[in-house]
């Protein structure tokens, strides 16, 4: 599973990177890039105590408009962790509305895979075969916005994986 969600994030990166250029080549601005930092926290909700863990990680993913103010995106992310998180991935198509500028106020669905530390959830290791990845369906939303005309935005985002866990990730990025 791990093959095709890095598969699947190259692929956007692929595809986002010559769109991007031959936009911006024309001048155009059609397709926006972006790329960035993210740290947040991932509580799994299973109800063990202490079942959360602080992520930390890369999100990047492109737009595109879709008259004034709609656009339509993807986006994937890699993250680390902590606590009850080791890593986490997944990809996520985007839509929204930009609000002038620098702002954008959107909603994701995706697929979201977790790799989750078993010895810092319960406190044993797992016997040798066990499978420690859980991944489902992602739902959120989030906003985005910069400050002036730089290319620099911060985001903010709040997120579900089959409505069993709750994400909060904040960011910075930068558009191109």
């Amino acid at each position: 599973m791990r093959k095709i969600a890095f598969t699947t994030l190259a692929a956007i990166g692929a595809m986002a990177l010559p769109a991007t250029a031959h936009a911006q080549s024309n001048d155009d601005p059609k397709v926006e890039g972006f790329i960035g930092a993210s740290a947040g926290i991932h509580d799994l909700g299973s109800g063990i105590p202490d079942d959360d863990g602080g992520i930390y990680g890369v999100v990047a993913g492109f737009d595109v408009p879709v008259g004034d103010t709609f656009f339509i995106g993807a986006e994937g992310n890699y993250h680390f962790g902590d606590g009850a998180i080791d890593n986490e991935y997944g990809v996520a198509a985007r839509a929204g509305v930009r609000f002038g500028n620098n702002a954008k106020v959107f909603v994701r669905g995706g697929y979201q895979e977790v790799d989750i530390d078993v010895f810092n959830l319960v406190g044993v290791n797992p016997p040798p075969g066990f499978d420690t990845s859980a991944g489902d369906y992602l739902v959120g939303a989030g906003v985005e916005f910069g400050l002036g005309d730089s290319p620099v935005r911060f985001r903010a985002g709040l997120d579900t994986i089959a409505f069993d866990s709750t994400r909060a990730t904040i960011g910075v990025l930068y558009a191109f």
